[in-house]
């Protein structure tokens, strides 16, 4: 399993479209056995899911996200974990227990406005 987490600075980002990078961990036997640091290749409607799934990636998470991003995330059967915050290894390692759940944190506008 691949998990992504939308990050800056090793931290969870509030917004996954937004993200200097993708921290990308390789799960096995329900831990994390590796781990790759992609930069994020821009912001453009559609595109990141798009890129995401093609990379393997099963699971997104985030602080927040938009709704048309989490439904092609959805129809790339990718799961998205929105609400996320803190360390990046900390939160993919959190899922891996399922200590980590969406709280579903859904971003209404690209100002964002603190709704994510």
């Amino acid at each position: 399993m691949k998990i992504a987490v939308a990050s800056n600075g090793g931290l969870v980002t509030e917004h996954f479209g937004h993200c200097e990078v993708f921290n990308i961990y390789n799960e096995e036997n329900g831990s994390i056995v590796g781990a790759d640091r992609i930069p994020n290749p821009g912001h453009r409607p559609g595109f990141l899911p798009v890129f995401l799934h093609e990379m393997g990636v099963n699971v997104i998470i985030s602080g927040g996200m938009g709704g048309g991003a989490i439904q092609l995330f959805n129809e790339k059967d990718i799961e998205v974990i929105t609400g996320a915050g803190g360390d990046a290894k900390l939160a993919a390692e959190g899922y891996l227990k399922g200590e980590l759940k969406s709280t579903g944190s859904v971003c209404h506008e690209h100002m964002h406005h603190g709704e994510c």
